[in-house]
């Protein structure tokens, strides 16, 4: 919205700078982290009020999680709410790739609050049929994956790029919908799936997001893409503003989830920034890479398809506990170090994603 006073610029003033993506995300960045400090202790306030018993603890789950009852959950709110403030206010409005992951995030973000809500009001933990979740995630994702391609050049158009390989495209024809839907809807449920310790799940998603952000404006600049021999996908370089409100959203709440956690992001925000992980990906033509940079979401939701088909085929288990970080509770490590470990490896993760921007 604030794009708007260049309007007003003669090209020498305060006002050109809203011209420059740079600026604006800093501008996004800096609103959702005061957003998330300003509303979050409210938030905490109603959510604590109107929940009672707080988010359901699974009574099969690791013994040390039964101390957290009554810790409130819908915390996403306040993610969602910082990411799409931010968002209007500083975002170029006039560009489908930001209504396109406004769209994805705000739809998870929707199907996880009934799920959240579904499990408060009954007081236990099974909230939305897993297939209403599915069928409703996959309609989102289908209006998605049209939308993105539509907005690709002409060149790019059900096309997947490959990694590492300068110049390379495989034509998917019309199975690049359903790949894409399957990216967007992995997404959200792998990042859902990481999202069971205190402060496990937000720092891996801003870290994921921060990478994706670089991608965006990186394959949206000709002068870049030139020179690192890569796809050039004209409108994408707003999306770092999405990604910087993120950001900051994600560090507001990580204030208040971090161990011991004074609410829980839920559904409502695991869902949405895992979709919005997944249509970063598409939208800029990197969806492989985010199996890279999202890597632990991957390993995380990998782990509980091993362990249900293993234990259907044998009746054991591969792990203690899936998904993967129960195992290592299960194992006798503490939270905190599990939590730190897994942010590192994340890290880790997204440089090697990035580094792929110049291994041609």
């Amino acid at each position: 919205m604030l794009y708007w006073l260049t309007a007003l610029s003669d090209g020498g003033d305060v006002f050109n700078l809203f011209r420059y993506i740079t600026f604006r995300a800093g501008g996004a960045f800096m609103t959702a982290l005061v957003f998330g400090f300003l509303f979050g202790p409210p938030l905490i306030l109603v959510l604590r009020k109107r929940q009672g018993k707080g988010q359901p603890i699974r009574s099969d789950g690791p013994e040390g999680h039964f101390a957290k009852a009554g810790t409130p959950t819908m915390g996403g709110l306040l993610i969602v709410g910082a990411l799409l403030t931010s968002t209007l206010l500083w975002a170029r409005l006039d560009n489908p790739y930001v209504w396109l992951v406004l769209f994805v995030t705000m739809g998870f973000g929707l199907i996880g609050f009934a799920d959240d809500y579904a499990k408060v009001s009954k007081g236990n933990v099974k909230g939305v049929p897993g297939r209403v979740r599915l069928g409703l995630g996959f309609a989102i994702a289908i209006i998605a994956a049209y939308w993105a391609s539509a907005n690709h050049p002409a060149d790019l158009q059900y096309q997947l790029a490959l990694p590492v390989f300068k110049d390379v495209l495989v034509n998917l024809g019309v199975f690049f919908i359903p790949f894409a839907m399957i990216v967007i809807v992995g997404a959200a449920n792998a990042v859902n799936l990481t999202d069971g310790l205190d402060g496990l799940a937000i720092m891996p998603v801003m870290i994921a997001s921060g990478a994706l952000g670089v991608i965006a404006y990186t394959v949206g600049r000709t002068d870049f893409t030139d020179y690192l021999g890569l796809h050039y996908v004209p409108g994408t370089g707003e999306i770092l503003i999405f990604v910087a409100g993120l950001v900051g959203g994600g560090l507001g709440f990580l204030w208040y989830n971090a161990p011991p956690a004074a609410v829980f992001m839920g559904d409502t925000g695991s869902l949405a920034l895992g979709g919005a992980l997944g249509a970063i990906a598409v939208a800029t033509k990197h969806e492989l890479v985010l199996g890279i940079v999202g890597g632990l979401f991957v390993v995380e939701a990998l782990s509980v398809i091993i362990q249900v088909l293993y234990f259907k085929r044998t009746g054991k288990r591969v792990f203690l506990m899936a998904p993967i970080h129960h195992h290592y509770e299960k194992k006798g490590w503490a939270e905190p170090q599990i939590v730190i470990r897994f942010w590192i490896i994340a890290l880790i993760l997204a440089m090697i994603g990035l580094a792929t921007l110049k291994l041609r």
